[in-house]
């Protein structure tokens, strides 16, 4: 660097930097070389070019271009500045996508030095593969519209939401807000950057409230089937009282129970009406041992298999030291924590036929020519429930969406089956006052099911119980699908 002063001048205004920040770097002689900018535009390297400043060089590099912009940003992950995969899929399938870097080869001597008159040889490089993924852009697209207008109409802190194929697990949306631009990620600023490219549905766990009902009544069912004569029978009526007292521990239902609400409630009505005190009955029929029999069926407490890094397995107390209170609450979605995606594949087992799929992303890799190299198949994992168990539960969950908690997410013509959620939130192991998780987990055709849609609103302002806030999300998702695909109304 010949000219210090004059390479920061030019340099500065070519690129739109700090004359006084370039001129420090420019005159720091402990490094032999510095990088002053990336993805500088053609025009600039032009001018700088053209001025010829001793010391100035560029380098030709490529680009990653994601025309879609923000969507699916969580999924897809970032690379680096090398193009190695960082997060997402550009991670855990890097060495598909990277392919492998050309070389020429000189002859030299023992000391490195070249040999006169040698030939060069020349190793091409190698184009990376192709990754299809079992994403419906169509389907992330309306998913992450309504998921916006969430979060915007009630000023939350994060709104998501998961769509499933229920008959293979193939993950067809995944909403993760706020987000960010791939083509301009925030890599200057380390705390944005992990908070919007961490895939939250995957890696982050919560208590799930009353969706995870489901579960528990899924569990009930097969009992009741089998001959267990410990479980409750789909018609059995449970008690009008509005609490249950566990270990001295007072468990009560959001309702108050006045002029006979909640009064000889069945299985599919104590679904309805989402109350705590019946699901406590049922956890503490069952019994510790067959209940975590059934939560390690339904995968709790472990990863889903899903082809993706940073899988969080949730928070499952140890049977063993699990106090009998703790294990009431279990039965209607406290003192567990889950993913959101742990939630959704459990609950599309528990309407598809009891049939546990490993979930995946990614469908093909194939080369440019178009021949495939891989080819992912659905891999089932477990059985937690049977055919009938499931056929009855999906038919008491399409009486939630029809008469219950869930009619905001009725579709007038076709047979949905759901459930609400509405959680509290905890801050340093207290309830945090005003703070709620509002949720609903749905499918449909409730008579024949396809598509699961889960979605999540975090901390809404104002409304915030999961039949007012996110049950109408559920319904605009799957409004959305129906109109894609051309699903016709449901017969009779």
């Amino acid at each position: 660097m010949t000219d210090a002063e004059r390479a920061a001048r030019i340099l500065s205004q070519s690129m739109g930097l700090s004359y006084e920040t370039l001129l420090q770097k420019l005159k720091d002689g402990s490094r032999s070389e510095i990088v002053l900018a990336r993805r500088v535009g053609k025009d600039a390297v032009g001018r700088i070019a053209g001025a010829d400043i001793d010391g100035v060089y560029y380098a030709r590099d490529d680009v990653r271009f994601y025309p879609y912009a923000s969507l699916a940003c969580q999924v897809l992950g970032f690379t680096s500045y090398d193009g190695a995969g960082v997060t997402g899929i550009e991670q855990y399938y890097d060495k598909y996508l990277a392919g492998e870097k050309g070389e020429i080869l000189y002859d030299t001597d023992l000391v490195g030095a070249g040999i006169e008159g040698a030939t060069a040889a020349y190793l091409p490089a190698t184009d990376g593969l192709s990754v299809t993924l079992t994403l419906d852009y169509r389907i992330q697209s309306v998913a992450e519209r309504v998921m916006a207008e969430a979060m915007e109409t009630y000023s939350a802190k994060a709104a998501q939401a998961i769509v499933l194929d229920v008959t293979d697990f193939s993950v067809l949306s995944m909403v993760d807000l706020p987000s960010y631009d791939l083509n301009d990620i925030p890599r200057d600023d380390l705390g944005e950057l992990n908070a919007r490219s961490r895939n939250h549905l995957v890696s982050d766990v919560y208590e799930p409230g009353s969706t995870f009902k489901i579960v528990t009544a899924a569990a009930n069912l097969e009992e009741w089937l089998a001959g267990n004569p410990d479980a409750l029978s789909a018609d059995y009526i449970f008690s009008s009282s509005r609490t249950r007292t566990v270990d001295g521990t007072t468990i009560r239902c959001w309702s108050d129970h006045a002029n006979g609400k909640h009064s000889h409630q069945t299985l599919a009505e104590a679904l309805n009406n989402s109350c705590n005190p019946c699901f406590v009955d049922i956890a503490l029929s069952l019994g510790k041992e067959t209940f975590y029999e059934y939560l390690a069926a339904f995968r709790f407490g472990r990863a889903t298999g899903l082809d993706f890094s940073g899988e969080a397995i949730g928070m499952l107390l140890p049977e063993q030291t699990l106090r009998e209170c703790d294990f009431a609450r279990i039965g209607f979605g406290q003192s567990i924590a889950v993913t959101a995606l742990q939630l959704a594949c459990a609950s599309a087992a528990a309407v598809n036929g009891g049939k546990y799929y490993a979930p995946r992303l990614v469908k093909t890799v194939s080369e440019e020519s178009g021949a495939v190299l891989l080819r992912t198949s659905p891999v089932l994992l477990s059985r937690p429930v049977g055919e009938e168990a499931s056929r009855l539960l999906t038919s008491m969950l399409e009486g939630v969406v029809r008469d219950g908690s869930g009619r905001k997410a009725y579709i007038e013509g076709y047979r949905v089956a759901g459930k609400t959620g509405t959680a509290q939130k905890y801050e340093d192991g207290r309830i945090a006052q005003g703070k709620y998780v509002s949720s609903f987990v749905g499918c449909f055709p409730a008579d024949s099911p396809k598509y699961l849609v889960l979605v999540i609103v975090d901390e809404p302002q104002g409304a915030y119980y999961g039949s007012t806030v996110a049950a109408p999300c559920a319904k605009s998702i799957m409004e959305g699908i129906i109109d894609i695909f051309r699903i016709p109304p449901s017969e009779g």
